[in-house]
């Protein structure tokens, strides 16, 4: 689609605006027939939302935008809901619909929002545990059915418990293990460029560089782009479901137009109300410890956010920002190759620790790539 951006006008500019206006977060249109101008105002609506959705606060809408802002428009119990193998059904309304699932312990899968065969699993049988004709749609009899229902799970979600298990069975030794890297942007689309330096570029030498170091432990590393190729974030989680991964990275480098701002951030999967993975979220600490205890790097935490990088992957999904190229230091630092090799150390030492699950562990950036090796080794000659 083509973004939408202040000062721009048109029929495709009043549909967004409507929808702003109907989530509260504009004034109600006053039904004048002028042609509707992407304003100010508009933009700072655009920003709230966005921040809202846990989306880039650009004030642009682009194709995540507007595929958010139509999702917004959907309450649960506005229309029936089904599972159409051709186009599925997405919407706010899907994704109240699996929580809801979730809480009553049916397994619907990881709450993305999309009316897929999981969640269509778990609604037939909730239907057919509550005595309704299990056809697999949301109307109003199953709704009236899921409303009059008290949850059946409390402090936590099953898909995620499912998720501690499976790295609980999965055992310590990385050989063998399946993950994505992700470099961020490619092709075409550079991310942020400083000084003829283009994220795009970076992310993919840091991604060659994990790459070698997870083969070198017995690991299976997939890369989701080509050098010369952008995939859109759906294409990229859909390639790591696809491959079956155990993890995903994805690894970026951020901008602000505060030259001050610097620093790493890590991102999981969580819509910011509870709802979260607790193995992705545990994998950004490590994560973000290991590369601060390295690199003496600022620390800007750890966040929760629904980007469909994140969102779309079924298995634990984890995003960093590892610096930003609009501050001086942080940019002479990241043009190191030395320094890239010591971040792509931490983020593989952030991986062991998740399978280590704290036993014959070291302190935080004291583990080396040797010491893991040979802790590989030892467990290997120990099988």
């Amino acid at each position: 689609m083509q973004l939408l951006h202040r000062g721009d006008v048109g029929p495709a500019v009043a549909e967004i605006r409507n929808t702003l206006a109907a989530l509260g977060l504009l004034p109600a249109p006053n039904g004048h027939p002028e042609p509707v101008s992407y304003d100010g105002a508009m933009e700072q609506a655009v920003r709230a939302f966005q921040q809202q959705r846990g989306l880039i606060t650009d004030g642009v809408v682009g194709p995540a935008t507007y595929r958010a802002l139509t999702d917004a428009r959907w309450r649960l119990g506005d229309r029936s809901l089904a599972f159409l193998v051709s186009k599925p059904v997405s919407g706010d309304d899907v994704f109240a619909l699996q929580e809801r699932l979730l809480e009553l312990g049916y397994d619907a899968g990881r709450p993305d929002g999309i009316f897929a065969h999981d969640t269509e699993e778990a609604l037939r049988n909730f239907q057919r545990d509550y005595g309704l004709n299990a056809d697999g749609i949301c109307g109003p009899q199953t709704m009236r059915a899921l409303k009059q229902l008290a949850p059946k799970v409390r402090g936590g979600r099953p898909v995620y418990l499912r998720e501690q298990e499976k790295v609980r069975r999965a055992g310590p030794r990385l050989r063998g293990k399946r993950i994505v890297i992700d470099p961020g942007h490619g092709g075409t689309d550079h991310g942020v460029i400083n000084d003829s330096i283009t994220e795009s570029d970076l992310a993919w030498d840091f991604a060659r560089r994990l790459e070698g170091r997870m083969v070198a432990t017995g690991m299976e590393a997939l890369i989701s782009r080509g050098p010369n190729s952008c995939p859109p974030d759906s294409d990229r989680a859909a390639f790591a479901n696809e491959a079956g991964a155990d993890l995903f990275l994805s690894l970026h480098m951020d901008a602000n137009p505060s030259p001050l701002a610097q620093g790493v951030a890590s991102f999981h999967f969580g819509t910011g109300n509870g709802t979260t993975s607790t193995v992705g979220e545990a994998l950004a600490g490590f994560l973000q410890r290991e590369i601060i205890a390295r690199t003496g790097m600022r620390d800007c935490r750890t966040h929760p956010k629904t980007w469909e990088v994140l969102r779309l992957t079924k298995m634990p999904a984890v995003r960093v920002e590892a610096g930003y190229l609009t501050n001086i230091e942080d940019r002479r630092r990241l043009l190191d190759p030395a320094f890239r090799d010591v971040i792509a150390e931490a983020l593989l030492v952030a991986v062991k620790r998740l399978y280590l699950l704290g036993e014959d562990d070291q302190p935080t950036g004291t583990f080396t790539f040797d010491d893991l090796l040979r802790h590989e080794f030892t467990r290997a000659e120990g099988a």
